[in-house]
């Protein structure tokens, strides 16, 4: 089962690398890692996603409380929660598939961002499924590059406090 973890660390050098190496050295995959400041510059977020089972995701997030720059750790997997990802994604287009193409891109409420003699760039952003959709229906046209930025989240109603060593199951 997919696992959705937040962590907030202190913004510091090698925190990042610090809950990577736990990850690779416990041999546990990440499907996506986001990262970046909070409303307090000296905090960042991490959105991690993962899978295994639930006893060891409660092994991962004990081992992400034990690193020194953690402040807390959350799964926020089965909790209600606003999941979003950006993707871009350049699609290849003849003269008579550059309409459909824009016409699933107002589908998914995405942006041409970019275009040229044989290509279209979209930008999307939802949540992963969505994302997933969208990439599904591009295949038939030729997708010649995509990004995707990898799953944030909050939990929905309130913010992650920024108490020093709290875990939430």
């Amino acid at each position: 089962m997919k696992h959705t973890i937040a962590v907030l660390v202190e913004n510091q050098y090698g925190a990042f690398n610090r809950v990577a190496t736990m990850f690779s050295g416990k041999g546990f995959n990440i499907h996506s890692i986001s990262i970046g400041e909070t409303e307090v510059p000296e905090i960042s977020r991490m959105t991690i996603v993962t899978e295994g089972e639930d006893k060891i995701i409660e092994q991962v997030v004990k081992q992400l409380n034990r690193l020194i720059d953690t402040i807390k750790v959350i799964d926020l997997t089965g909790q209600t929660r606003v999941e979003r990802e950006l993707a871009l994604i350049t699609v290849f287009y003849q003269k008579g598939t550059r309409a459909e193409i824009t016409n699933i891109c107002e589908i998914f409420r995405g942006n041409i961002v970019d275009i040229n003699n044989k290509t279209l760039t979209l930008e999307i952003t939802g949540p992963p499924d969505k994302i997933d959709a969208v990439v599904n229906v591009l295949e038939s046209y030729g997708i010649k590059e995509m990004a995707r930025s990898g799953t944030v989240a909050l939990k929905r109603g309130e913010q992650l406090k920024h108490e020093k060593k709290e875990t939430v199951v």
